[in-house]
C-alpha cells in the first residue's frame, strides 16, 4: 500500500515540477511574445491609464490629457494644434503616433527605463513611471510669424540656430488639429478619413518630409563648389560666360530671367545678385560631377540618416548624369530637390563661417519631477566649405539684400544674407513655381548669426507673373528674422 502511495507521491511531484516549468515558461520565456500579442489589451489599457507627458515649447505646454472615463482613461489634447503640428506630430490611440510624439514615445508614455530613479525597478517590476516631458528647441515666437506669414497657402518654412542646429522653427502650412484624431469614437475616425483624402495633404510635414526643386537658392551650393574648386576666386572678377548658354552636347540655350545682356562674363558676385542661369550652369559644368557631387554631400545633400529626431527626407543631387543635366542641376533644376530644412542648413553653413551642425528639435527630456533625462547636446555635423569661401558667400548674400533680388529682407540694424528662387514645377514648367527664399540674420552688434530660415511658398492660386522669391517668401522670411533678433 505504501509502496503505492509513493509512486502517486512521486507522479503528483512530477506534475507540480511541470507545472512550475510551465509557468516559468509563460512568465519569462513567452512574457513578451504574450504582452506584445495584437490580442492582449493590458498593455494599451496601462499605456493609456495615465497621463501623458507634455511636449514644452518656451517652457509652457502645448500638449494635454483628458479623462474620458473610458477604458483608454486619458486621450491626448493639444493647445494650438495647427501651429504646432509639424513639431509635436499626432499621438492616437486608433492610428499610433507621429514625429516627436513617436521619437520620445518611451518618455511621454512612461515606459523608458530611464525615468525611473533605481536601475532596473521597471523590469523587476513591471511598473509604469509616471510621462515624463519634452522640452523642444522651438521658439514660439519664430513659429507664430512663421505660420501667419504663410497664411495657410501650400508652403513650409524652417529655421535654425546656426551655431547650434537648434530648430527653432518648423512649419508646414495648411495644417491640421492632431487633438481631432487623438479618441477612438467615431468622430475620431471621420476626422482621419477627411484628412487622408484632403488634396491639400494637411498631415504632410512639408518643412522635413516634401521635396523641391530648390531653383536659385541652390546657387549658394553651387557658389561655393566654384570657389573651393578654384573655378572661380575673385568674386569681383570677370567670368568667361556666354549668354545665352548652350547646355553641353545639345542645341538648347540656356538663358535668364532678365533680358539685359550683363549677365554674359558677369562677376560671380553680380551674378549671385540677380541670379543669373548662364554663368552658375556654365560654372559648375567647369567644376565638374564629382567636384559638385562632394560640394552638395558636403552640405548634407544624399544623406538618408537625418534624424531631429524624427527622420528627414534625404535631399538630392544626382551622382551620376550628363554634363547637360549637371547644368541644370546647378541652378537646381533637373532632379536636384531639397527639403525645406536642408536648405535652412545651407544658409546657416554660410553664416557659421562653412561649419553645419546638426539640427536638433528636442532641447531636453525629463521627469515628471523636473529632473533631467537627457539632454542634445551641440555636435558638428558638416564643413560644407572653406571659411574663405564662406566669406566670400557671405559678401555675396548680403549684396543680395542690400542690391540685387532680396530687398524685400532687409532689416535695420541687422547683417541680413539672403538668396530668392522661382523653381519651375509641373509638365513643360506649365505650373505656378516654386517660391523660395533662404537668409540669415545677425545683430550688428554681435559676434555671431541669431537664425538662418528657408522658405518655400507654392501656392497654386497666384498669378505666375505674381511668384517669386524676394516676392513672396522673403517677406515671411523677414518676420521670422526679426522674431529671432527680437
Amino acid at each position: 500500500m505504501i509502496r503505492y502511495i509513493r509512486r502517486a507521491a512521486g507522479f503528483c511531484l512530477i506534475l507540480l515540477v511541470a507545472l512550475l516549468l510551465n509557468a516559468t515558461r509563460v512568465q519569462v520565456f513567452d512574457a513578451d511574445s504574450l504582452d506584445n500579442n495584437s490580442a492582449n489589451r493590458r498593455q494599451t489599457i496601462a499605456r493609456y491609464d495615465q497621463p501623458r507627458g507634455d511636449i514644452l515649447v518656451d517652457g509652457k505646454t502645448v500638449t494635454g490629457s483628458r479623462n474620458t472615463n473610458e477604458q483608454l482613461k486619458y486621450e491626448r489634447t493639444y493647445t494650438e494644434g495647427p501651429l504646432y503640428a509639424p513639431v509635436t506630430g499626432y499621438a492616437s490611440q486608433t492610428y499610433g503616433t507621429t514625429l516627436i510624439e513617436n521619437a520620445e514615445d518611451g518618455i511621454l508614455s512612461g515606459t523608458d527605463s530611464m525615468l525611473s530613479t533605481l536601475p532596473l525597478i521597471n523590469e523587476l517590476t513591471r511598473a509604469q513611471q509616471p510621462g515624463g516631458d519634452v522640452a523642444s528647441t522651438i521658439q514660439a515666437d519664430m513659429q507664430k510669424a512663421a505660420y501667419e506669414g504663410l497664411g495657410g497657402k501650400k508652403g513650409a518654412v524652417a529655421a535654425i540656430e546656426p551655431t547650434t542646429g537648434r530648430i527653432l522653427a518648423l512649419v508646414s502650412t495648411p495644417s491640421y488639429d492632431p487633438g481631432r484624431i487623438s479618441g477612438t469614437d467615431t468622430s475620431s475616425t471621420r476626422a482621419w478619413t477627411s484628412l487622408n483624402s484632403d488634396t491639400n495633404q494637411p498631415m504632410l510635414n512639408r518643412a522635413i518630409r516634401q521635396l523641391y526643386p530648390p531653383g536659385s537658392t541652390f546657387k549658394v551650393v553651387t557658389a561655393a563648389g566654384i570657389l573651393d574648386n578654384g573655378v572661380a576666386t575673385d568674386i569681383n572678377s570677370a567670368t568667361d560666360t556666354p549668354n545665352p548658354y548652350t547646355l553641353p552636347g545639345t542645341t538648347f540655350q540656356l538663358t535668364n530671367e532678365s533680358s539685359s545682356d550683363q549677365c554674359k562674363n558677369a562677376t560671380l558676385l553680380y551674378a549671385f545678385e540677380v541670379s543669373c542661369n548662364t554663368v552658375f550652369a556654365k560654372l559648375g559644368v567647369d567644376v565638374g560631377l564629382s567636384g559638385m557631387v562632394k560640394t552638395a554631400e558636403n552640405f548634407g545633400f544624399n544623406d538618408t540618416g537625418v534624424k531631429i529626431p524624427s527622420g528627414v527626407s534625404a535631399s538630392n543631387f544626382d551622382t551620376k548624369m550628363s554634363n547637360d543635366h549637371l547644368a541644370q542641376s546647378c541652378i537646381g533644376q533637373y532632379n536636384t530637390s531639397a527639403t525645406p530644412l536642408q536648405m535652412a542648413m545651407v544658409a546657416a553653413a554660410v553664416a557659421n563661417d562653412g561649419q553645419i551642425m546638426y539640427p536638433h528639435l528636442v532641447d531636453k527630456t525629463m521627469r515628471s519631477n523636473g529632473g533631467t533625462v537627457s539632454e542634445t547636446g551641440t555636435k558638428d555635423y558638416r564643413q560644407a566649405m572653406t571659411v574663405t569661401t564662406a566669406t566670400q558667400l557671405k559678401t555675396m548674400m548680403e549684396a543680395v539684400v542690400t542690391d540685387g533680388t532680396g530687398t524685400n529682407a532687409a532689416i535695420g540694424g541687422a547683417t541680413v544674407g539672403g538668396k530668392t528662387g522661382t523653381a519651375q514645377n509641373g509638365i513643360d514648367n506649365s505650373g505656378t513655381p516654386y517660391a523660395w527664399f533662404i537668409s540669415y540674420a545677425q545683430k550688428s552688434d554681435s559676434n555671431t548669426p541669431a537664425v538662418a530660415v528657408a522658405v518655400v511658398v507654392e501656392d497654386a492660386s497666384a498669378n505666375r507673373s505674381d511668384v517669386s522669391g524676394g516676392g513672396n517668401a522673403a517677406p515671411i522670411a523677414k518676420a521670422v528674422m526679426e522674431a529671432a533678433l527680437n
